[in-house]
């Protein structure tokens, strides 16, 4: 893949090499780690795929499905015989109301072959964009095939997926010289997921002004027709919801607040900590914002500072950043992007042997804590950086302020 030579980090071939020797071994052990506790708890996520159990193993769907049904019915949304609260918008009840039709078993078997799909797809579309070699993207689809995430995500029947795919068609775009559409499309993407919000802040501090407007009046035009198609009463029911939803104390969950509360520490302290490192990064992508592509990692800097600051980020929640993750190999950080990709596989039954209570239990059963941590330190530091491959022609939404490079004659992959 040809790549501007200023794109790639210079470094001293020996300190290099150590880098791939660290990322080699955290991927080694990451991958025993994997294979002992599939041993230990031979119950593996992925082996749950076929239950029929809708209420107790496939949750999520199962939430989301009743809601779909009682849109058809003109019940309420969200008071639903399902086991868990539906904490999201009305837009996605909407968008997936062509479920109601099924029995909630089918539907859930298509779902998660459509969420399959989805993943892969965006994978490989991102592979194509940043022409990755074969193997490399072969490495990394065997990679997200085996990852506790995706496993989490089809077992519960989760939404992740619809997302990702999202993020990066807004990605693409912006890598494409369209920005405005970019912002469209990140904009409904936040309006199925509003804890990512603060990716629409990132054109503001880079005062991008027109993908600014664009990003909110499409995150607030969906918003309002799910709101219209459901009832405005969903409106109020949902915001009701997500405001009153506790900070849950499970090992799953990765964001700071549900890191304090884990260790005894009020929720609110967390939170504070989470909007301290949402605010820092934002900021530090302002003051930078002549040196941060937003076609780069920056996007996936700040969508992980907030997943962070989030009262509820579940470890799942990691496959929204594997696109940046990818960027990362066309900015000559592959050892970052193999050990980030290699925690991956670690299934959820890590926490599993951990005693119930003590210090040595809550750091234990704060690993998805410390990935995501090591996400967002690994897309901040690569975001001051030249795009992996500029554009074919400049942006058509938003005059370009500075000149690209030419395009130089770097293979990456190699």
């Amino acid at each position: 893949m040809p790549v501007t030579r200023s794109s790639r980090r210079t470094t001293h071939p020996v300190a290099e090499r150590w880098r791939w020797a660290v990322a080699g071994l955290l991927a080694l052990t990451s991958v025993v780690t994997a294979v002992v506790l599939h041993v230990r708890h031979p119950d593996a996520l992925v082996t749950l795929l076929p239950s029929t159990d809708m209420r107790e193993l496939h949750v999520d769907f199962d939430t989301f499905w009743h809601s779909a049904v009682a849109l058809t019915q003109g019940a309420d949304i969200y008071g639903t015989p399902a086991k868990l609260h539906n904490l999201n918008p009305p837009l996605l009840t909407v968008l997936l109301t062509p479920f109601a039709g099924l029995d909630a078993l089918t539907a859930y078997r298509i779902f998660a072959v459509l969420t399959l799909l989805m993943v892969l797809g965006a994978v490989l579309a991102m592979g194509v964009e940043l022409r990755l070699r074969p193997w490399v993207t072969g490495a990394v689809l065997v990679t997200v095939l085996a990852s506790s995430p995706l496993h989490g995500t089809l077992v519960l029947g989760q939404i992740y997926p619809v997302l990702l795919v999202g993020l990066v068609a807004g990605w693409i775009a912006e890598r494409r010289g369209r920005p405005v559409l970019a912002a469209v499309l990140y904009g409904i993407t936040v309006a199925l997921k509003p804890s990512l919000g603060p990716l629409l802040l990132l054109p503001a501090v880079q005062r991008r002004w027109l993908p600014v407007r664009a990003g909110f009046a499409a995150a607030a035009g969906a918003t309002l027709l799910g709101v219209l198609v459901a009832g405005p009463a969903s409106g109020l029911g949902w915001l009701k919801i997500a405001f009153s939803e506790p900070v849950p104390d499970t090992v799953d969950n990765a964001s700071l607040p549900g890191l304090a509360v884990r260790f005894g520490v009020p929720a609110v302290l967390g939170m504070a900590a989470g909007a301290a490192v949402l605010i820092g990064t934002l900021v530090w992508c302002g003051r930078h914002r002549d040196r941060i592509d937003p076609a780069g990692t920056a996007p996936f800097a700040v969508l992980a500072a907030a997943l962070l600051c989030s009262p509820i980020s579940w470890h799942n929640y990691l496959m929204l950043l594997w696109p940046g993750i990818l960027v990362l190999i066309t900015l000559g950080r592959g050892p970052a992007a193999t050990g980030a990709l290699a925690v991956t596989v670690i299934p959820v039954s890590w926490n599993a042997d951990w005693p119930p209570e003590g210090l040595v239990a809550g750091l234990g059963r704060s690993l998805y804590c410390a990935i995501l941590l090591g996400y967002w330190v690994a897309l901040l530091s690569a975001a001051p950086r030249a795009a992996a491959v500029p554009p074919s022609r400049p942006p058509v939404d938003v005059p370009s302020r500075e000149p690209r490079e030419p395009r130089g004659a770097v293979a990456v992959g190699d």
